[in-house]
């Protein structure tokens, strides 16, 4: 199984919009961050999980061209903003209708927010997408076992994703005792790390390597990293020798 980190940043992206910090200025590609997803490959699948606003330039900077479904996080628009750019793998592949794998509360807001996706009478052109609802029960898909978990992201309802000893977990304002058991054994993880603070609505951080760390993973790397993280190469220092900041376009097997 290949991991593409196609991106790793926060719901600004970083550089943020006018922001002239170090990081936001900085020339190093690793400090250069897309909306959060990951992308996983096998022999038999390619697999998107979250489809942001960055989802066009990822896919090309990547050059994907087959795409087999999309897994959902939850329905916050750096997660499901670029839902509407899957319409050329859709044509592509004989206008066969994407899976899509959501949660029950994510998805009515993404028919809000693609509601001429989902009308009766489709506009030519239109996305259309074969929706498979999702809870904690385990799923296979192509030659990926797939064990959605839930995770409490401030008021709303998130989705961490184990397949065998990977997981990718981002978006979540605790580190419940309950996410804890279901990672048990993962020996590579992504999980976030939004910045060095306290948030309401993430972990910071020291959160993600305390959580790494308990887990015993053989390797994590931090993402949907903001701007106030810092630069990689001075954070990377300071971590753990199995840890590291992720970054845009980093591929790893497992």
């Amino acid at each position: 199984m290949l991991i593409t980190v196609l991106g790793s940043g926060t719901s600004q992206g970083v550089p943020v919009i006018g922001c002239q910090c170090p990081v936001c200025m900085s020339k190093d590609p690793r400090d250069k961050r897309t909306r959060t997803s990951i992308l996983i490959r096998t022999s038999q699948v390619t697999v998107a999980v979250d489809a942001g606003p960055d989802f066009r330039q990822q896919m090309l900077r990547e050059g994907i061209d087959h795409l087999d479904a999309v897994f959902i996080t939850h329905e916050h628009k750096d997660h499901i903003g670029g839902l509407d750019d899957v319409r050329p793998f859709i044509f592509k592949q004989g206008n066969k209708p994407m899976p899509l794998f959501v949660d029950s509360t994510s998805l009515p807001e993404i028919k809000r927010e693609f509601s001429y996706a989902f009308q009766e009478h489709l506009y030519p052109g239109a996305p259309t997408y074969d929706v498979h609802l999702i809870d904690e029960t385990p799923f296979d898909f192509g030659d990926l076992h797939v064990e959605p978990i839930k995770m409490k992201h401030y008021t709303l309802t998130c989705y961490a994703f184990r397949i065998g000893k990977f997981a990718y977990v981002t978006d979540l304002s605790e580190v419940s005792t309950h996410l804890m058991e279901r990672l048990q054994g993962v020996e590579y993880l992504i999980v976030e790390a939004l910045g060095h603070n306290l948030h309401y609505s993430h972990i910071n951080l020291q959160q993600a390597v305390e959580m790494a760390t308990q887990l015993q993973v053989k390797k994590a790397w931090f993402t949907h990293c903001s701007h106030q993280i810092g630069k990689a190469v001075d954070v990377n220092a300071e971590l753990p020798h199995n840890m590291c900041l992720a970054y845009d376009g980093l591929s790893f097997e497992v």
